[in-house]
């Protein structure tokens, strides 16, 4: 599978794999599974996508946002596995995190923005778990973050 060609196919770029901000690794490899830390949402000019989300109307923002978030996880296991997307066998799992307030119940459809985004890419490889919740803030006031557990092929 091409993930550059398919990127290009949906008019996307994977960014560069952002450097921790805190005392962890993005990635760590271990018995087949490369664990991905959480990815915070960047727009293609580099900005972070902060604040809640409370309304029907932040959906699609949220979508977005977690989108954004899946194409860095792109970018950090390209990173963690020198470069190539070759070693990738499957999504495992998606860990969503939604800042959003107590009434707010749309994080499902939110994190279907990172979800899709894994289908998309991988095919059936990128058919996965997944959680969903609501936090009452992030780091750094993002909007969204996401983590990933990615099943890998032997080198």
């Amino acid at each position: 599978m091409d993930i550059d060609a398919k990127l290009a196919e949906l008019g996307l770029t994977l960014p560069q794999a952002a450097a921790p901000v805190a005392a962890y690794v993005p990635a760590v490899e271990v018995g087949g599974l490369l664990h991905v830390s959480g990815q915070l949402p960047f727009t293609e000019a580099g900005a972070l996508i902060t604040g809640r989300l409370d309304g029907a109307d932040d959906v699609a923002k949220g979508q977005e946002a977690a989108k954004r978030c899946g194409l860095m996880l792109v970018a950090q296991i390209k990173a963690a596995l020198g470069g190539s997307l070759d070693r990738v066998e499957r999504i495992v799992k998606l860990g969503g995190f939604v800042s959003s307030g107590a009434d707010f119940t749309d994080q499902p459809k939110v994190i279907n923005g990172a979800s899709e985004l894994m289908v998309a890419l991988f095919g059936e490889a990128g058919k996965h778990a997944r959680s969903a919740v609501g936090v009452p803030v992030l780091p750094l006031g993002a909007s969204v973050e996401v983590d990933a557990i990615v099943a890998l092929r032997e080198a």
